[in-house]
């Protein structure tokens, strides 16, 4: 336990950007003096930031879920008034709300989400926009010449990247018939990732995932989940229904996902950050 005097201190002095700062220096100084290093895995936090983003939305027994789920349900177990601590219990599919695919979501005997290295978690984002399409017709796909124009812009992928779609489709989170966006057939009109984007993304790019804004890495109208089996059979994952990602720069902010790790899981929710 510190002193009150030295916590005081150490707030005072370490802001996010410092703290960050100090890690870098620590890493490199390790390198110098040849301290024993776990891997030559390239360092993906960054090492000063002024912006922090939210990418995560609010998990409530209203967030949009697949209509074969059950909502998201809370039930106050206990209460400070009555039993001096309060504690709610939830209970949720795991695949609900802003949350992580792991390979064993689609991928017999693949990795769980407590099998994923914890490394994948810290990644270059690299947001792709496709909103000014889908604002025409929701059944639009992130394709490889999406890709390659963000690179014309931006630069080549970097190694480790996780690669989000943007579409604009966070802001209809509040309701759940525009977000599923289904027709009387029950067809989910939502773009999504297309067969040949992630197959040009796990073949010749280093990524460690995809996410998008919608329910589903797959168009919602998708009969066969392509990117589903392509993104998830590479060993990379997933990350759906994200918040925010028109506030994020569309190169040059990290990526942090606060992943779930229970034994054998196929996903689960995620708080998910990016830091620029």
């Amino acid at each position: 336990m510190c002193a009150p005097s030295l916590i005081s201190t150490v707030h005072e002095e370490l802001s996010r950007r410092h703290f960050l700062g100090v890690l870098g220096g620590a890493v490199a100084a390790a390198s110098v003096t040849g301290a024993a290093q776990p891997s030559a895995k390239p360092l993906r936090l960054a090492k000063g930031f002024r912006d922090t983003f939210d990418l995560t939305h609010t998990l409530s027994s209203r967030t949009p879920v697949y209509p074969a789920f059950r909502s998201m349900q809370f039930v106050e177990k206990f209460t400070i008034a009555k039993d001096g601590f309060g504690c709610g219990e939830l209970t949720f599919n795991e695949h609900t709300g802003t949350h992580m695919d792991a390979p064993a979501h689609f991928i017999a005997g693949r990795s769980s989400v407590d099998r994923l290295p914890v490394d994948r978690f810290f990644a270059p984002l690299a947001v792709i926009s496709i909103k000014a399409r889908v604002d025409k017709s929701p059944d639009t796909a992130v394709t490889v010449d999406d890709i390659l124009a963000w690179e014309k812009l931006h630069g080549r992928l970097p190694a480790g990247a996780f690669v989000a779609m943007y579409s604009g489709w966070d802001t209809r989170i509040t309701d759940a018939a525009r977000f599923l966006n289904a027709d009387a057939k029950g067809t989910m009109h939502t773009p999504g990732f297309g067969g040949e984007a992630v197959k040009f993304l796990t073949e010749q790019r280093d990524i460690v995932g995809v996410g998008v804004d919608t329910l589903s890495l797959d168009l919602g109208t998708s009969a066969t989940p392509v990117a589903h089996l392509t993104v998830l059979g590479a060993g990379k994952y997933g990350v759906e229904v994200i918040a925010n990602l028109a506030a994020v720069p569309a190169a040059g902010a990290t990526l942090i996902v606060g992943a779930p790790k229970h034994l054998g899981g196929t996903g689960g929710p995620v708080r998910l950050y990016a830091v620029a």
